[in-house]
């Protein structure tokens, strides 16, 4: 494994920004002491330094030689409204909140290729690092987008890098076309007459009829979807009634769709739609809301930002480590706002199975968005590795001597 030398000696700060963060987790668009590290430490390592975008987004440039060529890396530095269940020293000191999903890590990581690229400058153009608020449901990447970011800082190309629980530690994973998938919300508000449990032919029940377009919006994924076409839909909240003895006046659900298709999505907006209102209307009740909102496109890499990463990671682990055709998620992430602006690609990073974990963690797996999780800081040094070999072959300097 090629850990740049001067990254591994810088191993212990790069930790202790990160368990730092872990610490002091700070949910979307309230990451003020996070971005005033962020703004501080790179002031401090004298890296020209802009705040403010996106509300809480923090953007570093670095120059060097004379060519305009521009390359944007991003990470994220929001946290989750999780209440930790880890008790090691770093533990989340905010109740309710924690860095459930890497961000600290994925902070870390960046702010250690900052170090080398500020002091090194073995590149040539202009390096911008882009420290997003708000990627948990804020799309913090739109926010920085519609303030201007590309327009500040323009670039060639964007990079995003997240870790990957279940990734072996020491590994990559990226592939070219779709990696996430785009992020749907839905509520439905089914709308009868209210009535005594005891006599239920006194009203028109919508808790009856809610339950039966639940179990209806299914038959869209086996019935209505292309079977080539992947799409996930789950309901995940269903609200109703306030006593045992009661049938209610309204039933509420929600939940989420995921696909990569656009036009999967219309399709199921569509038949989501249909599906409720003659439901409903069977039942003697109504749809008195329908909302379907649309938070995230899909994340789709482009070839030769997705080959450019791939061979760079191959030249620091070895091609049995990385994996150039990794199966996409049905996650979601907002980095894919960046990619409907400019050409890159959005890559993972094994986290191990979780034994890098030491006393005093939950006992829940180490999976994203779980109370168990802690980010692996054994891979800090080989994502900040990743980071600067990356600027430098996207930006190389010319070999060409002088006349």
């Amino acid at each position: 494994m090629n850990i740049l030398s001067e990254i591994e000696q810088a191993r212990a700060e790069i930790q202790s920004i990160r368990r730092a963060i872990h610490a002091h987790p700070e949910l979307r668009y309230e990451e003020h002491r996070t971005a005033e590290l962020v703004a501080h430490t790179l002031t401090e390592w004298g890296i020209e330094v802009h705040r403010g975008l996106g509300k809480t987004g923090v953007v570093g440039t670095l120059r060097a030689g004379a060519s305009a060529r521009a390359i944007g890396l991003r990470a994220d530095m929001d946290a989750l409204p999780i209440q930790e269940q880890n008790a090691f020293a770093h533990r989340s000191q905010n109740a309710g909140k924690m860095h459930a999903c890497g961000h600290d890590g994925h902070t870390a990581m960046l702010l250690g290729a900052a170090r080398y690229l500020a002091r090194r400058r073995d590149f040539d153009g202009a390096v911008h690092l882009i420290f997003q608020p708000a990627e948990e449901d804020g799309a913090g990447a739109r926010a920085m987008v519609e303030d201007g970011l590309f327009r500040r800082f323009p670039v060639n190309a964007v990079f995003g890098l997240h870790n990957r629980p279940g990734l072996p530690a020491g590994t990559f994973g990226v592939a070219s076309g779709p990696v996430m998938a785009a992020s749907c919300e839905f509520e439905i508000l089914v709308k009868g007459v209210g009535a005594h449990a005891a006599m239920p032919h006194m009203g028109r029940d919508p808790v009856f009829a809610a339950v039966q377009i639940a179990n209806g919006l299914q038959s869209m994924i086996t019935r209505n979807k292309k079977p080539l076409d992947t799409a996930v839909l789950s309901i995940t909240q269903f609200h109703a009634g306030d006593a045992l003895n009661v049938i209610p006046e309204t039933a509420r659900l929600g939940g989420t769709v995921r696909a990569f298709a656009p036009e999967a999505l219309d399709l199921i907006e569509t038949r989501m739609r249909s599906i409720a209102q003659a439901t409903a209307s069977a039942y003697d009740c109504e749809i008195a809301e329908f909302s379907f909102r649309r938070e995230s496109p899909a994340v789709i890499n482009n070839a030769a930002e997705a080959e450019l990463a791939a061979d760079v990671m191959t030249g620091i682990v070895g091609a049995q480590n990385v994996n150039r055709a990794i199966e996409p998620t049905m996650g979601a992430e907002d980095f894919s706002y960046l990619l409907r602006e400019k050409p890159g690609c959005y890559a993972f990073i094994g986290n191990g199975d979780g034994d890098h974990r030491g006393d005093g963690h939950g006992a829940g797996p180490c999976m994203l968005h779980n109370p168990s999780y802690d980010f692996n800081d054994d891979i800090l040094t080989l994502g900040a590795t990743y980071w600067v070999r990356l600027a430098e072959a996207f930006l190389p300097v010319s070999m060409t001597p002088a006349l």
